[in-house]
């Protein structure tokens, strides 16, 4: 069985978070995978899976990832695998429309990572995606909530859809230590609260919220924002426009989230809608509270285990991180069940369940 898995490249975000942790998985279940990007740029998450120097990476090197000139560039990998697993528009479409202009007989699937996007919101672009979907075999939701809106958008029966839950490597986040708060530098002391957002900056993050609820709490209370994004530069100006820069300090892409979320005292994040946000999980499971807004792709994950606060509320972030500043018992025991609750997650468990999917589509009609 050779499966090929197709993303747009790997820098910052869950799915291309999700792709370098599985790919790890998958070899050692001696599952013949390799990696289609369209843009292979050196972002870490790059460097990281080729210096694993057992994963056979393409690119097509492409000046936009949303340049239609890939459709051609894809075809001819398409005869070389049993199955192609895809992640991520516009990718979405290029792997379909190279299916479709090709006349391939090879298998596709499709993973959808959120219960929102602009496509679904576009009356015109509602008839695109159900039929740019259809040569999908599958198209996997990574929650309920996420099945239930692909189900209303595209029309299509019910067996056209898998629900499988992404997922995270429980291990290396439970063994990580945490670093010195004093060596993080940026002038933070032992003494501080140390809050943390880990996302890539966008509209759908919302960190904006997040620099405005740090106005009402204690001074002593700093803020890292992890990731990276087109909206990084905005953000930054807002902290320096909320004079904050002593206060909110910018990480970029990191490598050592495990660690940095262990030397954290709350983690938080703030976004307008998730699919099933592998940062939430790993929050969860770094021992510490998690905080969330109380949206699609959040709720799910956090009610009755972390926090949620209502999205776009400043105020009430601020004061949910005070109630736990204030109370170690409470945020102690906020964070137990933070704990039990990503065990829900293991990674090992979704790395089963799709090559279980994988069988079953190849397997299909032949």
């Amino acid at each position: 069985m050779k499966i090929l898995q197709i993303i747009n490249n790997l820098g910052t975000g869950g799915a291309e978070k999700l792709i370098l942790d599985s790919f790890i998985i998958y070899g050692e279940k001696e599952i013949e995978m390799d990696l289609l990007v369209l843009d292979g740029s050196d972002y870490p998450f790059m460097n990281k899976l080729k210096s694993m120097n057992s994963v056979k990476i393409h690119s097509l090197n492409a000046n936009s990832v949303y340049n239609p000139i890939s459709i051609f560039k894809i075809i001819p990998y398409l005869k070389n695998y049993d199955l192609v697993h895809v992640h991520i528009f516009p990718s979405l479409y290029w792997v379909s429309l190279a299916k479709i202009i090709s006349f391939s007989k090879v298998k596709i699937i499709f993973t959808e990572h959120n219960t929102s996007n602009r496509r679904i919101k576009n009356v015109f672009l509602k008839y695109i995606d159900r039929l740019l979907y259809s040569p999908y075999s599958k198209i996997v939701c990574i929650t309920e909530e996420v099945s239930q809106v692909m189900k209303k958008h595209l029309k299509y029966k019910d067996f056209k859809f898998e629900t499988i839950k992404n997922g995270i490597s429980l291990d290396t986040i439970f063994v990580e230590t945490p670093y010195k708060k004093s060596d993080l530098g940026f002038g933070i002391t032992d003494d501080d609260t140390i809050l943390i957002q880990v996302s890539r900056f966008d509209l759908q993050k919302n960190q904006a919220i997040l620099l405005q609820a740090m106005l009402n709490l204690p001074l002593d209370v700093k803020l890292l924002l992890v990731g990276d994004g087109e909206l990084r530069a905005q953000n930054e100006k807002l902290v320096a426009e909320l004079k904050l820069e002593e206060r909110v300090f910018f990480l970029g892409v990191r490598m050592d989230v495990p660690k940095l979320l262990k030397t954290a005292d709350v983690i938080i994040l703030s976004s307008h809608y998730e699919g099933l946000s592998i940062s939430s999980i790993e929050g969860m499971a770094s021992g510490k509270p998690f905080i969330g807004s109380d949206v699609p792709g959040l709720r799910e994950i956090v009610s009755g285990a972390g926090l949620l606060f209502p999205s776009g509320d400043a105020m009430a972030l601020a004061e949910t991180i005070i109630s736990l500043i204030e109370d170690e018992e409470y945020a102690k025991k906020i964070a137990s069940k933070c704990i039990e609750r990503s065990m829900n997650y293991d990674i090992n468990v979704m790395v089963d369940n799709y090559i279980q999917l994988y069988h079953k589509v190849i397997n299909q009609n032949n």
